[in-house]
């Protein structure tokens, strides 16, 4: 079995984020990058899927500049087998993206395509159900649990009443949640044999896709300041603030 995992290049969940001044978007300055949190699952859930022995090769795509190339050997030494980086200096959105990864699945023929449910810059969560659309694929989204059974695959994913269970027949398309594994850590070891590993780059344009975005961003805004609490003497002080300044009941 051979799995696609695409990648995004993001900046660290750990760093403050902060807006431009002309507030266009959100400064990258000196910022530290990496792989999006929950493509770095959907790494992880393809590496264990190999060491079981179900999958034997997984390859990691990626979109961008060559600076995305960062994100592609860090998950070649987590485990992947090679990578692919699809060479564009635009901005696109999810849509495009996803016309893209359609045509990699198409020359790549995977029989998994396992991908983050979102990325934390955009927050769209839209690749995902794009590329099913796409490709024709069945879906299984916010995956929680993945099991392969032949030439199905179960998916167990987090919906508001509980958990849900489908079973997808094979190839398919499946987006990771949080609590689908704990990605591990790159060795040292394997982070020098990831520089040996293949790496191709090809041209956005080769694929034949319109990379001309339809959604434009009008203003990136910081989150308001959170006002700090205050003591109150008793109950009805509470109640009278809760009432009168707050508003939150009537």
């Amino acid at each position: 079995m051979k799995i696609l995992v695409p990648v995004k290049r993001a900046i660290d969940y750990n760093v403050k984020v902060r807006v431009k001044a002309d507030e266009s978007g959100v400064d990258l300055t000196n910022a530290k990058m990496a792989i999006n949190p929950f493509c770095e699952i959907a790494v992880e859930e393809a590496v264990r899927l190999k060491e079981k022995g179900v999958a034997t090769e997984i390859v990691v795509v990626s979109i961008g500049d060559k600076s995305c190339q960062e994100q592609i050997r860090t998950a070649l030494a987590l485990g992947a087998d090679r990578g692919i980086q699809i060479d564009t200096d635009q901005n696109l959105d999810s849509l495009q993206v996803a016309k893209l990864l359609a045509k990699v699945v198409e020359e790549e023929q995977p029989q998994l395509v396992i991908l983050g449910k979102q990325s934390i810059d955009s927050d769209n969560n839209q690749t995902g159900q794009m590329l099913a659309a796409l490709t024709g694929m069945p879906q299984g989204t916010f995956a929680s649990e993945v099991v392969v059974d032949g030439e199905k695959v179960n998916v167990t994913r987090e919906i508001d009443g509980g958990l849900q269970t489908v079973a997808l027949s094979l190839p398919a398309v499946v987006t990771t949640d949080l609590r689908l594994n704990e990605p591990r850590y790159a060795s040292l070891p394997n982070i020098m044999k990831a520089k040996r590993k293949p790496l191709d780059v090809k041209a956005a344009a080769d694929f034949g896709v319109a990379l001309e975005s339809n959604v434009k961003v009008l203003k990136v805004t910081p989150p308001p300041q959170r006002e700090g609490g205050i003591k109150v003497a008793d109950v009805a002080e509470l109640v009278d603030k809760l009432k009168n300044e707050a508003k939150v009941i009537s």
